[in-house]
Parts: C-alpha cells; structure tokens; sequence
C-alpha cells in the first residue's frame, strides 16, 4: 500500500515538473517571438524617419530635378539650379517648392524603412553564407559583399513601393497651367488605373531596377567601407572612444552618395521619361503651356535611351544632375546618421557590421 502510494506521489510529482517545464518553454516561445517583432519594428521605425526627415530637407531640389529631366527641350523653362528655384518661388510660391513632397514622403518613407531594414537582413545572410565558405568564423563583409547586400536591399524596396514613386513623378511635374491635375495621391493612383491600367503603374520599373543595383549597392558600400576604414585607421584624430563622430559620418554618406548618384543617374532620367508615357496630358504638363506637344513614347528603356541621345545629344542623360548632387549628398548623409542616432535612441543593437 506504501508503495503505490510512493509510486502514485512520484507520477504526481513528474506531471508536475513535465507541466512546469512545457510552461517555461511555452514562455520562452512567446517572449522570443515578441523581442523579435519589437526589435523589427524600431528597425524599420529608424529607418521610415530617416527617409522622411532626408528627404524633406531637400524637397524643393527634388522637384527641380524631376522637372528638369522631364521637360520639353523646345520650350525650356527650368535652365539650372538657381534659375529654376527662382522660377518656382516666382510662379507658384513657397507650396510650389514643396510639391509632391507629401507624396514623396508616403513613398519614401516605407522604401526607407524597407531599404535599411532588408539590408541588415541581408548583410547577415550574406555573411553566414560567407563564413561557411571561407571557414573563418570571424571573416567580415568585403565591400563587394556590402555591394550585394545594398543591391538587394534596393531592389526590394523599389518594386515593394513603385507604383507611389511613378504617381510622385507625375505629381511633382504639374504645375499651375497643367491642363490635367491630379488632387493627391488617391486621385492619381485611381485614375492611372481607370485610364491606363494596373502596368501602368510599373512604367520605368526596369531602369529603376537596374539603377538601383549600382545606387543603393554603392550608397551602403562605400558608407560602410569608410566607416569600417576610418575606425582601423583612425586619421586626423577622427576616431575618439572608437566611435565616429556625427560630422564624420555625414562626411561619409556625402561621400557614398556621390558615387552612387553619378553612376546610377542617367538610368533615373530615362526612369521619369517612362513614367511620362501613357499619360495624354504630359507634353503640356511638363512645358507648362501646351504649345509644344514634342511626342513622349518610347517601346522600351532601349527605345527610351536611344531616342534621348538622339534627339537631345547625350548630355541630357544627366539633365538635372547637378541640383540632383546638390539634394543627394546632404540627403544620403542626413538619412544614414539619422538611421543610426534613431536606433541608438530606440534601443536598437546595431546590426549592419555584424
């Protein structure tokens, strides 16, 4: 009797320490999870307000490069960066400057989110991959690697939020004149839809693809190089507590930004003149008056390219560079410190290097 009594007491006791442990497990699995998400979201939290403070702060240069690329050679209202800023503080005032902006931001601000995260993501994928190569469990990213992770964060961010980048494009090119106005986003997105269906929305997506490769590839290639380089080296007194400072690393994103834009630019022209095509409206729009209705298709990015060079030389495959250079070098500068001094606010463990 004692002995099933032992042994009823020794049941109880292992269902006991069995739910017990389920339970624990049962926490862990929750908690792991919940870490996880919220570790997410700050990442893609740092990364959306970097792209939305960046990129206000050079709006009005925004604008002027997308009109500058878009308009008509035979009545030619935008002629540089001074001169066109001017014509839009002169014509449309102080809102003209911030045109698009709002929907440059809805757009940018999830590409941002996006582009960051997904490059930490795939930075550390590219890096197991690599180690397990190698079998050094201590290798770090090469810059050719960082090439490959930026091209793929690019590349997932510019399709995931395209079809706002093309109705941006559209947007920011209406001016006072413009015989067709589009009154927001919603309004541009349905009627693109109504008038020229869901492909639409894609037009330019190639050239943007395969810009985005060498833009945003070369962005966090050369950012991350130089910082890495800067640290190891420690020039002029850069490098105090092992850390750069803020100066130094805008100087860096200036740096990466300029490479990036130089290279990937005329694929960015060739992008807004596809995203013109379609639309009824867009000779007018973009002379501002109608009285040139220069044709605007092309069957293709090769089309696209062939007919630019020919009609208007090849220098126009870097029409607006130059406020474009003056926008992306603050702008890309702006956006990595931002990224990064958000992160450390939130809390966020800094992964890109790891």
């Amino acid at each position: 009797m004692a002995s099933e009594d032992v042994k009823t007491g020794e049941i109880a006791v292992s269902k006991i320490v069995n739910l017990a442990e389920e339970a624990k497990l049962a926490r862990e699995g929750v908690k792991a999870p919940s870490h996880a998400l919220v570790s997410i979201c700050k990442s893609l939290i740092a990364g959306g307000v970097a792209g939305g403070v960046s990129r206000t702060a050079v709006a009005p240069l925004e604008r002027l490069k997308i009109l500058l690329q878009v308009q008509n050679p035979h009545s030619i209202k935008y002629n540089g960066t001074i001169q066109g800023l001017k014509y839009i503080w002169k014509t449309e005032g102080f809102r003209g400057m911030f045109k698009g902006n709002g929907t440059n931001c809805a757009r940018i601000i999830p590409n941002s989110a996006v582009k960051f995260f997904s490059y930490e993501e795939a930075s550390k994928g590219i890096l197991f991959i690599y180690r397990q190569q190698t079998g050094n469990d201590d290798a770090q990213l090469t810059p050719l690697l960082r090439l490959g992770a930026g091209a793929c964060a690019g590349i997932i961010a510019m399709s995931a939020t395209y079809p706002m980048d093309m109705v941006r494009g559209r947007l920011t090119v209406q001016t006072e004149k413009s015989p067709r106005q589009y009154r927001g986003i919603f309004h541009a997105l349905s009627t693109v839809l109504k008038e020229e269906g869901p492909r639409a929305l894609y037009k330019g997506w190639l050239p943007s693809v395969i810009g985005v490769i060498p833009y945003v590839g070369l962005n966090f290639a050369v950012y991350e190089s130089l910082k890495d380089w800067l640290l190891k080296s420690k020039p002029f007194g850069l490098v105090q507590d092992n850390e750069l400072g803020v100066t130094t690393r805008l100087a860096c994103g200036a740096a990466a930004g300029t490479v990036g834009q130089t290279v990937a630019y005329p694929l960015d022209v060739i992008r807004r003149r596809m995203q013109m095509v379609g639309w009824k409206d867009a000779a007018s729009v973009v002379t501002g008056d109608g009285k040139s209705k220069a044709s605007l298709e092309y069957t293709g990015m090769v089309d696209a390219f062939r007919k630019t060079v020919r009609h208007e030389g090849f220098g126009a495959l870097y029409k607006g560079l130059v406020p474009n250079s003056v926008k992306v070098v603050p702008s890309i500068a702006i956006a990595f410190v931002t990224y990064e001094l958000v992160k450390d606010v939130l809390g966020v463990e800094m992964r890109i290097s790891d």
